[in-house]
Formats: C-alpha cells, sequence, structure tokens
C-alpha cells in the first residue's frame, strides 16, 4: 500500500481531495504574493486570479458543476458583505457634497460604457463578451464581471466559452487598470501642480470647522432674561440639538439636570452641542468658562460619573434614544453615541444600532442598571448574526432573480448587493441585526473575493496563454487602458479645475469611481491622510451598483 496518493496532486485529477488542495495552493500563494509592493503599491488579493490562470495552464481542473459553485457561492458572500458595510453610507453620500462627487463617479461610467460601444463598433473583430470582460478589468471591478456572466444565455458549451473570454479580458486588462488610475491620480497632480501637504492643510481646517461633531463647552448663566426658564423652554429659544451634561449651581452643587430642571444667574452648564451652535449658546445664555471634562469630575460628586455602555442587545436595535426614558426611568443624561469610532450627538430621535456606545452620566447604580438591561457585554459583539446574513443572501437570490425590465436581471451580484444595502439601513424595522464585527465582515468578504478568484482563474487558465499573448490580448491590453485612463483623466480635471475639490478627495473619490483598493491604498500612503478613505466610501455604493447594471446591460443589449 502506498503511504501517499500522488495521484491527487497530478493535472487533470477533479477529485474532491484535488479539488480543496488546488483551491487552497491557490488562495495561499495569490495572497502571498499580493502582499508584495511595487513602488508602494500592491494588487492584494487579485493576484488569486493570476495564480488560478497559472495552474489551469498547466492543466489543473475542477470539475464545472463544482467550479461553478465555488465562483458563484464566493460572489455571493464577498457582494453581500460589501453591501453590509456601506449601506448605511449609501444613502448618507446623496448629502449635499456627495451628491457632487457621486454624479462625477457616474459621469466616469458612462465614459467608460460609450468608449467600450465605441470600440466595439470602430474595431469589428472584438466580440461585445471580450470587451464587457476587458472593461470590468480596466475598471478594476470584479462584481460587474461577474453580473456580466450571470447574464450570458445559450448552450452551456457557449456559455462556458463566453465566461472564459471575459475572464481572459478581464486579465489582461486589469495590472493597467490598476497602474491607469494611479497615473491618472498622479497625472492630475502634476497638471494642476498640487502640492499634497497644502492641501492636507486645507482639509485639517475644514474639518475643525465642521459642525457636525460633538462639541463640549461649560456656559456660565449671565442673562437674566432666562432666570427661572427650564432646559425644555430652552430648547424652544435656542433652535438647536444640544444636551446638558451637568449642572453646577452658585453653591457648588452638581446634579444631572432633567427637561423640567430651571436655570438660575450664576449656574454652570456642561452643554454637548455642535461646534457652529457655540455663538447661539453665548449669545443667549452667557459666555464660555475654561472648564473641562477633568474639571467636571474634580467637582462632581462621588455618585456623578460619567461612563460608556455598549449596546449589545437585540431588541434595542433601532430603538431610538428617546424609547429608553433615560430621565424618567434611569435620572440619566446621554450626551454622546459613538459609532464606528465617531462621536455622534445623542438627541432623542437617534436611532441605536448594535455595538453603538453611548455615553451616559449620573448615578454610578442607575448606569449599571441600564447597563445590565442594554447589554454591555463585548462577548456578544464576538458572535456573528448569521440568521440575517443568510436571510440577506436567500432575498438577495431572489430578487437578483426578478426579471426588472428589458430582460435584465440583477443576478448573483446585483441582488444580494442591493438586500444587503437595504438590510443594512432598515433591517432594525424587520427585528433584524446587520451589526458584524469588522474583523468578521473583513473575513467574510476576503474569503468570499478569493474563492471567486481563484475558481474563475482556474477555468480561464486553459487557453489563457494563446488567447492574450498574440495580437488579439495586445489589443485587449491597449483597450482597456484606454477605458481605464481616458474617463479618469475627465472626470479628474473636472473635478480640480471646475469644483476646486480637494485633491485629497479627488484621488478617493477617482479610486473608489473604479472601485479599486489597490488605488485606494496608493492614495492613503502619499497622503498619510483618511480624506481619500472617506470620499471612496462616499462613491463606492453607488459606484458598485451601477457597474454591475452596466457590465449587465451591455451583454443583453450587444449579445
Amino acid at each position: 500500500m502506498d503511504f501517499f496518493d500522488f495521484s491527487i496532486l497530478c493535472p487533470g485529477n477533479t477529485s474532491l481531495a484535488s479539488t480543496l488542495m488546488l483551491m487552497s495552493f491557490v488562495i495561499a500563494v495569490g495572497i502571498f504574493i499580493g502582499k508584495l509592493k511595487v513602488a508602494g503599491v500592491s494588487l492584494g488579493v487579485t493576484f488569486v486570479l493570476f495564480v488560478g490562470i497559472l495552474m489551469g495552464h498547466f492543466g489543473y481542473t475542477v470539475d464545472p458543476e463544482v467550479l461553478k459553485f465555488i465562483r458563484e457561492f464566493g460572489l455571493i458572500l464577498f457582494i453581500f458583505a460589501i453591501g453590509l458595510q456601506v449601506g448605511p453610507a449609501f444613502f448618507a453620500s446623496f448629502k449635499e457634497g456627495g451628491i457632487r462627487l457621486n454624479m462625477l463617479a457616474v459621469l466616469a461610467i458612462v465614459l467608460n460604457v460609450a468608449i467600450t460601444v465605441a470600440i466595439y463598433f470602430i474595431d469589428g473583430h472584438t466580440s461585445m463578451t471580450a470587451l464587457v470582460g476587458v472593461m470590468s478589468g480596466a475598471v478594476t471591478n470584479t462584481p460587474g464581471l461577474a453580473a456580466a456572466q450571470q447574464s450570458l444565455s445559450g448552450t452551456p458549451e457557449a456559455v462556458a466559452e463566453a465566461v472564459n473570454t471575459m475572464s481572459m479580458g478581464y486579465a489582461a486588462a486589469y495590472p493597467l487598470g490598476v497602474l491607469g488610475i494611479i497615473a491618472s491620480i498622479l497625472l492630475v497632480k502634476f497638471i494642476f501642480r498640487v502640492n499634497v501637504n497644502d492641501e492636507i492643510k486645507k482639509m485639517n481646517q475644514e474639518a475643525e470647522d465642521a459642525t457636525a461633531k460633538p462639541y463640549l463647552a461649560s456656559i456660565e448663566v449671565t442673562n437674566s432674561l432666562i432666570n427661572g426658564k427650564t432646559l425644555l423652554q430652552l430648547h424652544s429659544i435656542i433652535h438647536t440639538e444640544f444636551v446638558v451634561s451637568r449642572l453646577m449651581q452658585q453653591d457648588g452643587t452638581v446634579t444631572v439636570p432633567k427637561s423640567s430642571t430651571q436655570l438660575r444667574v450664576g449656574d454652570r452648564l456642561y452643554v454637548v452641542m455642535t461646534p457652529g451652535d457655540l455663538e447661539a449658546f453665548t449669545s443667549v445664555i452667557g459666555p464660555e468658562v475654561e472648564m473641562d471634562d477633568s474639571h467636571w469630575e474634580e467637582v462632581s460628586p462621588a455618585t456623578v460619573v460619567s461612563r460608556r455602555i455598549v449596546i449589545t442587545r437585540s431588541e434595542y436595535n433601532g430603538k431610538s434614544l428617546a424609547d429608553l426614558r433615560l430621565h424618567k426611568g434611569y435620572n440619566l443624561n446621554c450626551t454622546r453615541v459613538n459609532r464606528a469610532g465617531v462621536d455622534l450627538l445623542a438627541t432623542p430621535g437617534f436611532r441605536l444600532q448594535m455595538g453603538d456606545r453611548i455615553t451616559v452620566v449620573g448615578d454610578l447604580n442607575d448606569i449599571d442598571r441600564l447597563a445590565a438591561k442594554l447589554g454591555n457585554s463585548m462577548k456578544r459583539l464576538n458572535n456573528p448574526n448569521l440568521i440575517t446574513i443568510f436571510v440577506g443572501i436567500l432575498f438577495g437570490i431572489i430578487v437578483g432573480s426578478i426579471n426588472v425590465g428589458f430582460g435584465m436581471k440583477l443576478g448573483l451580484a446585483g441582488g444580494p448587493l442591493v438586500v444587503a444595502i437595504f438590510l443594512s439601513r432598515f433591517g432594525y424595522r424587520f427585528k433584524l441585526v446587520t451589526y458584524t464585527s469588522s474583523s468578521a465582515s473583513l473575513m467574510l468578504r476576503e474569503l468570499g473575493i478569493c474563492m471567486f478568484l481563484a475558481a474563475v482563474g482556474i477555468g480561464a487558465g486553459a487557453n489563457f496563454a494563446e488567447t492574450v499573448f498574440n495580437q488579439t490580448g495586445m489589443w485587449w491590453v491597449i483597450w482597456g487602458f484606454i477605458i481605464t485612463f481616458v474617463p479618469l483623466m475627465v472626470v479628474g480635471c473636472i473635478a480640480r479645475g471646475i469644483y476646486k475639490i480637494n485633491y485629497l478627495t479627488v484621488m478617493g473619490m477617482m479610486s473608489g469611481g473604479y472601485t479599486d483598493p489597490p488605488a485606494l491604498a496608493y492614495a492613503n500612503n502619499s497622503t498619510a491622510s483618511d480624506a481619500p478613505a472617506v470620499a471612496y466610501s462616499t462613491v463606492y455604493p453607488l459606484t458598485m451598483f451601477l457597474r454591475v447594471v452596466a457590465a449587465q446591460a451591455l451583454i443583453l443589449c450587444f449579445v
């Protein structure tokens, strides 16, 4: 009896053990190579595709049905995790400022599609099937490639051939797609003589002037006209959102005020507001005095403390702060809510989500009672909400199968993406907890994309060399670079030259409009700022959705 069955390592073996070993090898080696940086840029998990193509070229194969399952299931995991991550930002991105960035990103998509169609008619020899793969690689959009492959129809043999053609076009255009995005970012910088340090200073100054983040100020009551007014009446006088955390009376007594608490001249208030509202407070109540959080902690009695409580019980997912009845039930004030590391002003209508951290002020015993009610258990947050994930995937597949008109379907890419976006924003209305820790979300996303890329690469590898390394492949690379570079230069010049958008934001918008993580990594490393990532996340949801739809539309219209 042989000690080891070496046949599972041989090309052409499609057994389950051989398939698992091949997929594991392709993914592991692809991720390892993808971590290597050239000029500060790495391709990341995308190298899994190229390792898969290489192994396919050397004769390693997988049973077609198994390969299809791995490809589709990996795609669903990847796209659903993305939808859950970017869902809340999708709706917020349509606010002022975000609309302009999204419209510029949409312009790039329109130009990408227009150039692809123009090449189709000008060339005359390149099929739209190949060009859609080239376009997806040129804009580094894997879900668009997958959606287009889902839209193919015909005999199984014809569909398989078209899928491989698309995959090879994608692989041919992708490397210059990444380089083209970075090159266009650098060229915009050169054309407009941008000084990155100056742009960082401007961005920091704008951040300081922003009014979105909470600002804590100590205000002394000196206006006799509000003497005897309650905090509830003060809200009607100063038409802004604010929270009074603590009140110090003239005799030095510190209390946690309620809406019925009356103000007296000489009182001092510790107010949480937005920075832009400080002038309104000082003009109506009195001047700001120098007392920060440490001073208030020193003068507060031992029973009045400030603590953070983590929302970890699912029944409070989607509840408003007003629903907690903090004043009447616990004699507490909530001053801030921390979500994903960002402090937000605690208003009565603020909707809570699992994982939020609320800052409350009051008696320690009351805080402990509230903490027990809300959960306050970090261990609970480590448990993934698998029900939501699989319910979302179920309905995502159903939505993706619906004909939305003209024979078009969202497919296994668009359906789960749309459902995940809406679940992440409105899931609490259906008692679904959409909170997922960042590490779990990243794990799900990376596992999915690696499975998909490995399957695509292995499937396309058999005929890759003879298809790409010839005159046809050369034209695919050229067409891909044109599709990448021209729209970005048009959009980048409009954004910087006409709208005078900060260059850091332009970098993020250009990277996000092409859903390209390597370009974003370059932008972040070259600026040491999170501004490009903010712009990236602003345009990413809409452009991801539109690129999926655009790739499908081209297949349905021209194939």
